[in-house]
């Protein structure tokens, strides 16, 4: 007998745990507006309603999110869940990092860079030269708890994120404002990390939090006025200490895609690495199949949503 799944229109409030990427404060500024029921699972989730003839999809909020609750035999399968009941064409879903996944068949899309404090650190000799010039020259980087940043400290990393996507020239959907970022560090296991100037002036910065055992990097900017010094090669530094200092593996994360610049630069830190798993789940096959139609999509997922040029 197939497993029923169930959608609930709750802002994702049964999922919400002490995680952070499944925290009240994240899942609100993500703007998650469902969670997904299904064999003792709770999956947050944002429904989209913008698909024709009113049918709609869903897709994880941003990051790590997984799922709350056990299944009784451990990962669901996939091929033995009635997805009907949820009223979806399709539904993306992004699995936590560091632990089985909960439900079978995922895709691993990519891996992400792990500082683990019970390793030998694996900072490339360039770097820690590099930040150590830093110091030299007065350097310093601050660290404060999310919900105690001050204004000004907010203010500067949020105005430093903007200019640092600006340069990336990222997609709108990766500009979080300020409103966003205060939502965030409103986590009670989030913090925020500073790069000083010898002047005292901000510039760079990261926002860190705590999730499934994990200290996960989760933004990063650098300030225009200060890119020269790379002062941000002095945070990533500060992160990794403070991991040492929990005793607990730090994400980095990964590139934009795999084995790009960014995603070799966070190698130059780290000691390990964990997959990172996704599920492409079709719950109406008919729906995706006049949705999509005979275009190919090149892997993206769903392919009706495929970006085109």
């Amino acid at each position: 007998m197939a497993t029923p799944a169930e959608l609930v229109a709750d802002g994702g409030e049964a999922a919400r745990s002490d995680d952070f990427f499944r925290s009240a404060e994240f899942l609100g500024a993500e703007g998650a507006t469902h969670t997904l029921l299904v064999g003792g699972l709770a999956i947050p989730l944002i429904v989209r309603d913008d698909l024709p003839g009113g049918r709609r999809d869903a897709i994880s909020p941003y990051g790590y999110p997984g799922a709350s609750g056990a299944a009784d035999r451990g990962p669901l399968d996939a091929a033995a869940i009635d997805w009907s009941g949820t009223g979806l064409v399709s539904m993306f879903l992004r699995e936590r990092i560091g632990g089985a996944p909960a439900i079978a068949g995922a895709t691993e899309r990519s891996s992400v860079q792990v500082h683990d404090p019970a390793r030998p650190r694996g900072v490339r000799a360039r770097l820690a030269e590099q930040i150590r010039h830093n110091e030299r020259q007065g350097w310093t980087v601050e660290r404060s708890t999310g919900p105690e940043a001050t204004a000004a400290g907010r203010r500067a990393f949020a105005d430093a994120y903007t200019e640092t996507m600006t340069r990336a020239e990222a997609a709108p959907r990766y500009f979080f404002g300020a409103e966003y970022l205060d939502a965030v560090l409103g986590f009670d296991r989030s913090w925020l990390l500073t790069a000083l100037a010898p002047s005292g002036e901000p510039g760079a910065g990261a926002i860190v939090a705590a999730s499934d055992g994990l200290l996960h990097y989760f933004l990063g900017a650098t300030a225009d006025a200060h890119l020269a010094a790379s002062p941000f090669k002095g945070v990533v530094a500060a992160m990794l200490d403070f991991a040492d200092e929990l005793e607990t593996p730090l994400n980095l994360g990964g590139g934009v895609s795999a084995g790009d610049g960014l995603e070799r630069f966070k190698r130059g830190f780290a000691n390990a690495e964990l997959p990172f798993r996704t599920h492409e789940l079709v719950c109406d096959p008919d729906a995706y199949r006049e949705l999509a139609g005979d275009e190919d999509a090149g892997g993206f997922f769903p392919a009706y949503r495929a970006p085109t040029n």
